[in-house]
């Protein structure tokens, strides 16, 4: 992939309380997921993928759209696989009214061209481990999380720089909700 080329999203960041009880949470899952990095936990918007650089300024200023938007009252759900028929990742869903902030950031993203919406209803959640090439998992029930509340106040325009240990993410642009 050419050096003038991101691979960039936009997500919502967690509190330090949800993140230190979606690690408490995920401690129990089978030991043959790939764990992400308690840094990495996020509850994805909008994946843009490949981007050429030079629209980075343009994307951070979309991303603006959200900043009116009030701070969004949320609260962790159940654990789910994804996808359910033959999972790929453990995720846990979040609760509360994130439609709004996706939705204004979808919209202006896509009127950008930088944003294509899936065709299926966005899914808040926050993916905690991946299922590793080669491997199936049996799908054995999954507890439920403490029933933590949080208030989702930030969201961010990262760069996915992936590598043979899992990608990291490293942030470009953060937009304070309210």
């Amino acid at each position: 992939m050419s050096a003038d080329r991101l691979r960039l999203f936009v997500a919502l960041e967690l509190p330090d309380a949800a993140r230190e009880e979606l690690l408490r949470w995920r401690a129990g899952a089978s030991d043959r997921l790939r764990l992400l990095a308690p840094d990495a936990l996020h509850a994805t918007l909008c994946f843009l993928g490949w981007q050429e650089s030079d629209e980075l300024d343009a994307i951070a200023a979309a991303c603006e759209v959200v900043a009116g938007l009030p701070a969004v009252a949320l609260s962790l759900g159940r654990g789910i696989w994804l996808p359910s028929r033959v999972p790929r990742v453990l995720a846990v869903e979040l609760r509360g009214p994130l439609e709004d902030v996706q939705s204004a950031l979808s919209d202006a993203l896509t009127s950008g061209g930088w944003y294509r919406p899936e065709q299926r209803p966005y899914l808040a959640h926050i993916t905690v481990a991946r299922v590793p090439k080669g491997v199936r998992i049996r799908q054995p029930e999954l507890p439920e999380p403490r029933p933590l509340r949080f208030t989702g106040s930030h969201i961010t325009l990262f760069r996915s720089r992936l590598s043979p240990a899992g990608a990291r993410y490293e942030p470009l642009h953060r937009v304070k909700l309210g």
